[in-house]
């Protein structure tokens, strides 16, 4: 099973206005209610979470598919034709973020 984790209160924010959860687990994307985000040096294989609500699951790069979690089905055809349109550029964000480099955002999906 993937981490677990919380928001922060609203409010708390770091020292270079960033939110703490924003530095532990950067956002690339949102489109449609969708926030997509990856943990800095996180386990294999490569993935990002993807959070619509309250729900999230973990969705891996290549091959593109549900590792956990669970989200409406409508929600997962989105994040798969997103995934699917930007699969290079999630790779190149995995390996960023796994070398402690800063992400680049990610166009939506429109």
């Amino acid at each position: 099973m993937g981490r677990l984790y919380t928001l922060p209160p609203k409010g708390k924010m770091s020292v270079n206005g960033l939110s703490q959860y924003n530095m532990i687990m950067p956002e690339l994307s949102r489109f449609y209610g969708i926030t997509i985000r990856m943990y800095y040096d996180d386990h294999p294989p490569p993935h990002f979470h993807a959070i619509y609500g309250q729900q999230e699951a973990q969705v891996g790069i290549d091959p593109i598919v549900v590792l956990n979690g669970h989200l409406p089905r409508r929600t997962v055809s989105m994040i798969f034709e997103w995934s699917a349109q930007h699969q290079r550029e999630l790779m190149q964000n995995w390996v960023r973020l796994q070398a402690n480099q800063p992400a680049e955002k990610i166009e939506p999906l429109e």
